[in-house]
This record gives C-alpha cells, structure tokens and sequence, in this order.
C-alpha cells in the first residue's frame, strides 16, 4: 500500500490510474493530504513512503529504458502502455502514404524520430486542405492513441492564453485542429517554440518558471493560405496538402489503434531514410512543398489578393468581364472597404506584377463608383486609365480566395 503514494518535495500525492483512450491506465498524480494517508493506512505509513526531491520531465519511449526516478527526482513524463511486438502494418503504412504522398519516407523519418528520439528538434508539421473528410483530424487522433497523455489538443485561444503549465511543460506532441492564428505575435510565439529548448511555464497564483521544452506542433488548418503568418524565408514549416478520401471507412482509426504496437516495433528496427542535416534534422529543401510555396505566396502578396477580390467583387455587382479604373478610382475602392494600403504598394501591384498598362493619353472610359451604402454604378468619366479582366483575376487569385473565405 504504501507504493500508492509518494513525496515530492514537501507534498504528497496519490498515483491514481486514469482510464485512455487506448483502453488502458495511465498514471497520474492526485495531490493527497498526510491526515488522509494516515486515517486511511495507519500512522506509520508516512515513513515508509517514496520520497523524491522535486519534478523532472524525461521522455523516453522505450519499455525498458523508461524510468520513473531519475536520480532523486520523479519523472512526469508517462511511460506509454504499448508494448512493440510484431504484427500486420498494412493500414497504418496505407494511412502515411496516403497524408505524406511522395513524402512518405520522410513521414516514416518524422514518425520514428518523435518516438525513439523524442527531444530531438522537430520541423512544425502542417496539415491543410480546404475539403472535409480528408483525414486530417483521423491522424492527431491516432497520435493521440500513440503516444497518450504525452499529448495534447490546443485550441486557438488555449495557444495565446498566459497560462501554459498544461502543454509547456511535459507534453511530446502540441496539436492545434482548426488553427487560424490571426495575429503576428501567435506566429512568432510557435516559430520560438518550435526550435527553443528551454520555456517559461505559468499556471494560476504561481510564478513563472523556466522548463525544458521538447514539443512538437503539429498544425490542421481547413484554410490553406492564411492560417499562419510567415515569410518567404521560412524554414521551419512543413505543409502538407491533404487530398479527400477516395472511400471512407469509419471504422479506419480503431484498425490503425490496433496496429500501433506493430508500427511501433518497425519503427524501432528501421533504418531512418535520412541523415540530421540541421537543428530540425531535415534540411529545408527536403521539407519544400507546393502547399508551402502557397501559403507563403499568399503571406507576401496579400494586398494582391484583396485588391483581385475587390475588382471581381465590383464585376459581379456590375455584370462586367472587364473594368476600367485610374489608380484614384482604385483608392477610393479600397477605402470604401476599409483595406489598410500603402500607395506604393498598390502602384507596384499594377504596374510591375500585373504588368498593366496605362492609357498614353487622356481618354473616355465608364468609371466604377461605390457608395457608403455599398452600391456601385458606371458613369462616364475622362482620364488615364488601366484595364483589367474577370478572365486574368480567376486565373490567378480565385483559388486563394476561395481558401480565404
């Protein structure tokens, strides 16, 4: 009875068996009063009860490696309930195939570093796709059978709140379903995170404290241009476009549950595919998608998209395949929907990547107006002025648009 308990510190507390998801117990540690310990166990039990200096977290996947004290610390990492034994892997080799595509070496790569070296550095693994039912949510619920209380769900709001201490501190994998970081500083907050070692944890009526941090962030996004703000020199991102399943089989999860301790077993016996080139083992040419390549186009030409859905915006209303503007017109357009722009940039947005031309000379042509109330009408007005086609704006923004909205 008395291995039910242990100090940590000058508190005591309860190893309680919570029931997961796998359908197995997971330890976890209920803070527990000496008076009920005595009451419960007799007056000597306190004597004879582990005792242990304070927390450390230590993850390590390996069945007989793992341990709970370290030196005189207790590890809060959770050792993992699945056993690696031989079996069949033919859905689950199936199910990263069909998430990581050509990339599927790569996605093995990932996999069997997250499990056999889990504080090595990891890219910010990117899930995107603008369809329903693509599997995106079918994967961080089959991690989530893998590797247990080891890992967690974030929502946006739980990502920006100060207190962390429930994912910063101890967690191998941080998955946000439905991201749309709309702001600057949550963008720069996971960039740090994702290559930092160490983190400040925070919880309610406590101070800050500094901790090893050795998560990794795996991102699902249904918008695959703007779910994250990031430059054209990004590195650390790999995004992955998730395609629709050909055939749904909803009893697909419970059949790669009951291959885990099969793929655990392969991933501990195989031959990783790749070298560690850099700090996040992968090199940034091995990670380089076309999603990335989007999502990163989108980031630096936003004004492009916004100026492209304000002029089919005012074709539509209008019932035009072509419109005509000076660049005054298009300033009052964009104040009227209230778009934040820089003169300049919207100069060079026409002239050097539109590649419009302007009229040499002054001349007639049917000026769009909008009104407060959002109305547009034509009327004739006379000036140097550009031309633009429904035709070239679907071509070249429609896609990002329809991601957009």
């Amino acid at each position: 009875m008395k291995n039910l308990y242990l100090r940590v510190g000058t508190s005591y507390y309860k190893r309680s068996l919570y029931p997961s998801l796998s359908k197995e117990s997971i330890e976890v540690l209920v803070q527990w009063s000496p008076e009920l310990i005595r009451q419960d166990h007799g007056k000597n039990i306190l004597s004879e009860i582990e005792k242990y200096d304070g927390f450390i977290c230590m993850p390590e996947h390996n069945p007989n490696l793992f341990k709970k004290r370290i030196g005189d610390y207790y590890n809060t990492y959770h050792k993992i309930s699945h056993i690696p034994k031989e079996g069949d892997i033919t859905n689950t080799l199936y199910f990263i195939e069909y998430i990581f595509r050509d990339q599927k070496e790569l996605g093995l790569d990932y996999l069997q570093l997250l499990y056999l070296k889990p504080t090595q550095i990891l890219p910010i693994l990117c899930l995107v796709s603008n369809l329903r039912s693509t599997g995106k949510s079918t994967f961080l619920k089959w991690l989530k059978n893998v590797f247990e209380y080891n890992m967690t769900f974030l929502t946006n709001n739980d990502f920006s709140s100060q207190f962390n201490s429930d994912w910063s501190s101890d967690k191998i994998v941080v998955a946000v379903d439905e991201v749309l970081f709309k702001t600057d500083e949550l963008s720069e907050r996971i960039k740090y995170l994702s290559t930092t070692n160490s983190f400040k944890t925070e919880s309610k009526g406590k101070d800050k404290k500094e901790t090893p941090f050795f998560g990794k962030f795996i991102l699902c996004s249904n918008n695959e241009t703007s779910f994250i703000k990031i430059d054209p020199l990004e590195i650390r991102f790999w995004v992955l476009k998730i395609e629709k399943y050909e055939k749904e089989d909803v009893d697909f999860l419970n059949k790669l549950i009951n291959e885990i301790p099969a793929f655990l077993c392969f991933l501990s016996n195989r031959k990783l595919s790749t070298d560690n080139q850099s700090r996040m083992w992968f090199t940034p040419q091995q990670i380089r998608t076309k999603a990335l390549e989007k999502l990163i186009r989108y980031n630096s030409n936003k004004l492009e998209v916004e100026l492209a859905s304000i002029l089919l915006n005012t074709m539509d209303n209008l019932n035009l395949e072509k419109v005509d503007f000076s660049f005054t017109d298009l300033q009052n357009l964009l104040n009227k929907f209230r778009i934040k722009y820089i003169a300049s940039d919207v100069k060079k947005i026409i002239r050097e990547i539109w590649k419009l031309e302007q009229q040499s000379n002054s001349n007639q042509y049917q000026k769009v107006t909008i009104t407060n109330d959002l109305d547009f009408y034509l009327n004739s007005s006379k000036g140097r002025y550009y031309s633009i086609t429904r035709n070239f704006l679907t071509k070249n923004y429609d896609e990002m648009m329809t991601n957009d909205s």
